[in-house]
């Protein structure tokens, strides 16, 4: 694969990285990501891997802009209150990188379409708003053998990990059951600062764009939490769990099963 003047241009701060180079820009051209969930931790993840050069992004959220999304949600501008997000996003992304194919992917899914979806991308990100889409999510990525990375976000709070099919700890390893729905934080009740989403979210295109390109080490088995009233960050080590109902040793989850969604969480801190 050649590069053009202008792709040499635009690329140039990352192929002068030694960890990066021509070849890690390559596999960046080849590669695809899915983003689930436009919302305060896919906008600067979607921003931020369309600007490396990634080949094609998906990006698939059921939601319309409102208002109250602006002030996180760096991907639209009050113009876009009213759209769908997706189609928002691949304008906004479209013309921060037009060699970039983005996907828009305007609807909720399901136990019958997730697979589907997931389908064909090389890797996952998940930064949907619900309990019931990050089983799910979660659940898919297991059985197609996906890398996925999970991104959660609320106050002033936020975490992130990474999940190798069958090497690491999946997400249902460190939570094997969905949180009551009584007493859950909803996303209106509970607030989120906007800068906050925007951490966690940078995190998450980071850690896409190591694993693209193959360097560093992941954060596998390794839940980092961040204290944005501190400023600090914290590792909670982790640990496949040989009795997970997806990713365990006699696994009773062959195919994506539905839960109950309830209320609208940003994330789970139970066990963080």
């Amino acid at each position: 694969m050649s590069f053009s003047k202008e792709q040499i241009q635009r690329y140039s701060r990352q192929l002068i990285l030694p960890e990066i180079g021509v070849k890690g820009q390559e596999r960046l051209q080849r590669s695809s990501v899915l983003i689930v969930g436009a919302g305060g931790l896919g906008s600067p993840a979607a921003l931020y891997l369309t600007a490396a050069g990634i080949g094609k992004l998906g990006i698939i959220d059921r939601e319309t802009v409102v208002l109250t999304n602006l002030h996180r949600q760096i991907l639209y501008g009050t113009e876009d209150i009213g759209r769908p997000k997706s189609h928002a996003a691949k304008q906004r992304l479209a013309a921060l990188n037009p060699e970039t194919e983005v996907v828009a992917i305007q609807e909720s899914l399901s136990a019958d379409t997730v697979l589907n979806r997931l389908r064909g991308y090389d890797l996952v990100l998940d930064g949907s708003d619900n309990v019931a889409t990050r089983y799910l999510v979660n659940d898919a990525c297991v059985l197609l053998c996906l890398p996925l990375i999970y991104g959660g976000v609320v106050r002033l709070q936020g975490q992130v990990m990474v999940v190798r099919p069958r090497h690491s700890a999946c997400f249902r390893c460190i939570f094997p059951e969905p949180p009551p729905v009584e007493g859950a934080l909803t996303c209106q009740d509970a607030g989120v600062l906007g800068a906050a989403a925007g951490i966690v979210g940078s995190l998450m295109a980071h850690e896409a764009l190591k694993l693209l390109v193959g360097i560093g080490e992941p954060l596998t088995d390794r839940l980092l939490v961040f204290d944005g009233l501190t400023s600090r960050w914290r590792e909670v080590p982790l640990r496949r769990d040989p009795a997970c109902a997806v990713c365990g040793e006699s696994p009773s989850i062959r195919q994506p099963i539905a839960i109950d969604e309830g209320p609208c969480v940003e994330a789970q801190q139970e066990g963080a």
